[in-house]
């Protein structure tokens, strides 16, 4: 436990990174893990890496595990890559006016295979860039050679665009630490020249957020224009800042591959049946009798997280443990131009050999066009989810009132239209009733409608006459409010 807790915060990542670890998050965060880590996953490989890391922390202390390593173990230095005779003694014991640690015994460095670029052949393996003075700016050399074979590879390859082919002479720098793979990690103040010409290398990405500074892309870096395509000598210098921490440089022949490759490869390689992603959903929400809560279904949205569109090729980790899934083409491009490969659902590892097509949520996708969430049931099944706006207009096309209709588009000689209502088509009043003779029956006779007059112009009219007559029939219930004519005003309907 104390070992781990006086490690610094490289000693931390590069520990949680051979265990297959995330390494991102502030010290105290790395402390936790790497805490728990040990708690729980007590192994002789942890042990071993816990103690390689310390001993190089504290190489005082070495003596007593080098007593305790096993007879026949020796320590295995790194290649070192000098430029200068004068500089090697110095460069061996001193960095920038210190004593330099001794490299930890280990074996040698490994770099991360990366899914774009495919390993033809290694041209200069992984070699410790050496300080060979006190100075903050450091120059390195390293030289190497191409065979006739390896340049027709690079004349004959296809372009990937004008001018970059897809066979390619790559730089590559990390960290110098044995334990697990490396990604690539540029030093501060690089540049790198090819046969007297610098070539360009990644700059920095701006970053959106306020008071956090830009990152640089690290990525290998492609030397081919600058070399020369025959069997002459090439030779490598590499401009590096020596702030104490400690760099290795591999030049490789690769193949470079494109997204669309990558997807191919993806789609034909790594599919998961519709009936193993049914096995899954029944897994999850299989009922645990400890648990208080019951799970009877779960929502997945047919949106891409990425690029908020309905998915094309639904897509996730292995190692995820959500069922929502990403866009598989997208997620590509976009690791293509900015390789992270992190998911975006969880922010948790998403390599590209873990990735799988969700074969289940495929056929959805083809059986559905208009909805953008579906719930998968406890027997493998799934149903779609409406929004409630779209339930509320199915719901007002299918139930539709009937109102009677006043037509108006007829106009007669004195330039009014006809009103027809529920009373006047059937000849009775809205009580049941016959209509009453007299006034009432010449005024429902003749009934006109006159979108001009309100409720008091129909009592200054002639309301006086009706009134007088229903006098003993609204003593008994009150009858509804109607105007001039016979019909009510509220079913008047314009359409």
């Amino acid at each position: 436990m104390n070992m781990v807790k006086s490690f610094r915060v490289s000693d931390l990542q590069t520990l949680l990174a051979s265990m297959g670890r995330s390494k991102s998050g502030l010290k105290q965060d790395l402390v936790g893990r790497a805490l728990r880590l040990v708690q729980t996953e007590y192994s002789p490989e942890l042990l071993k890496n816990v103690r390689q890391l310390y001993e190089t922390r504290f190489p005082k202390s070495s003596g007593w595990l080098a007593a305790r390593r096993p007879e026949g173990v020796q320590a295995v230095s790194y290649p070192t890559l000098n430029t200068s005779p004068r500089g090697t003694a110095q460069g061996t014991d001193y960095l920038n006016g210190m004593p330099k640690l001794s490299a930890p015994p280990a074996a040698e460095v490994k770099l991360v295979p990366l899914p774009f670029y495919h390993n033809l052949e290694t041209l200069l393996p992984p070699t410790e860039l050496i300080a060979q003075n006190s100075e903050k700016l450091q120059d390195s050399q390293c030289v190497f050679e191409l065979t006739q074979n390896q340049v027709e590879q690079i004349r004959n390859s296809s372009e990937l665009r004008p001018g970059v082919k897809s066979v390619q002479v790559v730089l590559r720098i990390c960290y110098t630490d044995s334990i697990g793979v490396q990604e690539d990690q540029y030093p501060p103040n690089i540049a790198v020249k090819v046969n007297q010409s610098y070539c360009h290398v990644p700059g920095y990405y701006p970053s959106n957020k306020p008071g956090v500074e830009p990152r640089r892309p690290c990525r290998p870096i492609n030397i081919t224009p600058w070399l020369h395509l025959s069997t002459a000598t090439n030779r490598v210098t590499i401009t590096w800042g020596n702030f104490g921490k400690r760099y290795s440089v591999a030049v490789y022949l690769v193949r470079v591959f494109t997204s669309a490759e990558l997807f191919n490869q993806l789609k034909h390689c790594s599919v998961e049946s519709a009936e193993r992603c049914r096995e899954r959903i029944q897994d999850k929400l299989r009922f645990d009798p400890e648990s208080e809560i019951a799970t009877t279904g779960l929502r997945v949205s047919l949106i891409c997280p990425l690029v908020k569109m309905r998915l094309g090729v639904p897509c996730r980790a292995l190692t995820c443990a959500h069922l929502q899934c990403f866009d598989a083409v997208f997620f590509l491009q976009m690791n293509e131009k900015k390789p992270t490969w992190t998911c975006p659902v969880c922010d948790k590892p998403a390599p590209f050999e873990l990735l799988t097509i969700d074969g289940l949520l495929s056929e959805i996708l083809k059986e559905t066009e208009d909805v953008e969430e579906i719930e998968y049931l406890t027997d493998g099944s799934w149903r779609p989810i409406r929004d409630d706006k779209e339930k509320e207009r199915e719901r007002e096309n299918s139930h539709t009132p009937d109102y009677p209709v006043v037509d108006i588009c007829v106009p007669e000689a004195n330039g009014h239209s006809p009103a027809h209502s529920s009373t006047s088509q059937s000849g009775k009043s809205a009580s049941g009733g016959p209509a009453t003779g007299g006034a009432g029956a010449s005024a429902s006779s003749g009934a006109v409608v006159d979108l001009t007059l309100d409720d008091s112009s129909d009592e200054e009219g002639g309301g006086g006459a009706g009134d007088s007559e229903d006098t003993e029939d609204s003593q008994d219930s009150p009858a509804p409010k109607r105007g001039r004519y016979d019909y009510d005003k509220d079913l008047v309907t314009a359409y």
